[in-house]
């Protein structure tokens, strides 16, 4: 079945929580198999992110296929895509490319004068994020909010981040920022 379904990239709401463990599970095995990092997220947290509007899911039927999702920092001045998952059986297919875009998309819907920006070790992501005019980025390029910076915690390379005084770690960061793009 998951061969030939049309997949559905929509924002995700309230009738979509039943998804949450699957998500924080595909994205807690894909971080374990690539041996990266990753800020762990909670159910409550994730549920949140529907109910407000703030996430894209991908689905192939009734079937999950993909997730991500928007927080917003420092007075809705920058705002983070993150949580960019595709479930295994679905990956190579562009999916994570479609995922990214209306995450994207929904960001710049939301926050139209916020620079989006998003933490990655992963190059396809770093491709896909490039595609859409994000440039790489120092970290003190990123959001000061205290809050998004103890998200960073419970990433495995957090010890790294701290080390070196929020300064880099494994993660590139990537910036998009709309004053750099007017009139497109």
């Amino acid at each position: 079945m998951t061969e030939s379904c049309d997949i559905d990239v929509l924002v995700a709401n309230e009738s979509h929580i039943g998804y949450v463990d699957e998500i924080l599970d595909t994205i807690n095995k894909a971080a374990k198999v690539r041996g990266t990092g990753i800020a762990k997220r909670s159910p409550e947290y994730v549920k949140q992110k529907m109910v407000e509007q703030k996430a894209v899911i991908a689905l192939c039927g009734d079937v999950f296929a993909g997730f991500s999702y928007i927080e917003s920092w420092s007075n809705k001045k920058f705002v983070a895509n993150s949580g960019l998952i595709v479930a295994p059986q679905f990956r190579n297919r562009g999916l994570a490319k479609r995922i990214k875009q209306r995450i994207f998309k929904l960001s710049r819907e939301r926050f139209p004068e916020a620079k989006i920006f998003s933490l990655t070790t992963g190059g396809a992501v770093m491709k896909i994020n490039n595609d859409l005019g994000f440039r790489p980025v120092v970290f003190a390029d990123l959001t000061n909010d205290e809050a998004f910076w103890k998200g960073c915690e419970s990433c495995v390379n957090f010890d790294i981040l701290q080390r070196n005084d929020r300064r880099m770690c494994l993660c590139t960061g990537l910036l998009y920022d709309p004053d750099e793009h007017d009139g497109e």
